[in-house]
């Protein structure tokens, strides 16, 4: 998700000195961990920013990294494995979901087997966007340089299973696409670089059609099966109410954000249709990560949630990356909280997000 103008003063400080679903969503932990595995996809594709990123920022010079305590709390063997949050991410919980692997590995992993290059991988960035301005601070790595990375990745699986099992790999495999957040908090609300030649309707248009271009991109390379998120509940984030100076007992949502995300989302779920049309053999599946999220907001009770107007590392409004580290206390019970930094959803959060996804968006590859 996105990172807001309070951090991103303090990180460029620090570098010049060197989803509708209701209540019907929540069904518990141990619910999705006995559903039976229906593998309908070979492999699974990542492309995106934190949200999954499930350690490629580990091998860029970038200060937004996840790779040290307490992040990976709640991943197995409690390693910080560059995941953005306490545990795993929705691209993990899919792939175990539908069979594919347990967890997806990022791409620029060294020494990735075999195995794991057949099942798919991650290229997403944590601090990416389709915009190429957004990564204009982080060094992360944009979209566009993401399908770079899509292409060396498919001359090596190809070097693995051939031209052909290789060809049906990617054309089989289960997409995932999901940025756009930090386009909108890097450029248009936190830093206002954009709003001098965009009003917010002509931003929105400028970024779909980056990613109508990636999508494009990406079915000419074979892809053919596509999830794409929209943007979720931005205003909502901590960080984004930490910004606006709001006092830690009275803290809320800010109604003009979310507002243009709830109009962006509405605009991509009618362009992908549009778009599929224009791409013969493809499914393009809108993933509404807005109302899912909006529902755990607004009803926390009925995911077992105590606490979403902070997270859980520190006093959870400004603790994010390199602020939430070893020397940071956590809360007691990362589960009963919606946020685990500043910024990033908890684990159990993503799992919520991940049964809608498994229940509402992958039947729709079957029709």
């Amino acid at each position: 998700m996105a990172t807001s103008k309070l951090f991103i003063m303090l990180a460029v400080l620090i570098c010049m000195a060197p989803i509708n679903t209701c209540s019907s969503a929540a069904a518990s932990t141990a619910s999705m961990a006995t559903r039976p595995p229906s593998p309908k996809f070979p492999a699974i594709f990542v492309f995106s920013d934190s949200t999954v990123d499930t350690g490629n920022n580990n091998y860029v010079k970038t200060l937004f990294k996840a790779n040290l305590p307490p992040y990976g709390e709640n991943f197995p063997d409690h390693i910080p494995t560059g995941r953005f949050s306490d545990g795993k991410l929705v691209p993990d919980f899919l792939a175990s979901f539908l069979g594919i692997k347990d967890d997806v590995p990022p791409f620029l992993k060294p020494n990735l087997s075999e195995n794991e290059l057949r099942t798919g991988v991650t290229f997403a960035s944590a601090g990416s966007g389709y915009d190429y301005l957004t990564t204009r601070l982080s060094n992360a790595i944009p979209v566009s340089k993401q399908v770079e990375m899509f292409k060396s990745y498919i001359n090596k699986l190809k070097g693995i299973v051939g031209k052909d099992k290789g060809n049906n790999i990617i054309g089989e495999a289960l997409v995932i696409i999901s940025a756009g957040t930090n386009d909108f908090v890097f450029n248009f609300y936190d830093i206002p670089t954009r709003r001098l030649e965009f009003d917010i309707v002509g931003y929105q248009h400028f970024l779909l059609q980056k990613l109508e271009d990636f999508l494009k991109e990406l079915y000419e390379l074979g892809c053919r099966k596509m999830i794409v998120a929209g943007l979720p509940p931005i205003s909502c984030l901590p960080i984004q109410m930490t910004a606006k100076f709001q006092i830690p007992t009275n803290r809320k949502c800010l109604e003009d954000q979310n507002s243009d995300a709830e109009s962006y989302n509405k605009k991509l779920a009618k362009l992908l249709p549009e778009l599929q049309a224009k791409l013969p053999g493809s499914k393009l599946a809108y993933a509404d990560v807005y109302e899912p999220l909006f529902d755990m907001i607004n009803y926390p009770q009925q995911y077992g949630f105590v606490e979403i107007k902070r997270g859980c590392c520190g006093t959870g409004i400004i603790e994010a990356l390199f602020l939430c580290n070893a020397m940071t206390p956590i809360c007691r019970n990362p589960s009963e909280f919606l946020f685990w930094d500043c910024i990033h959803p908890s684990q159990q959060a993503y799992i919520y997000l991940a049964n809608y996804i498994i229940e509402e968006v992958v039947p729709l590859f079957d029709k």
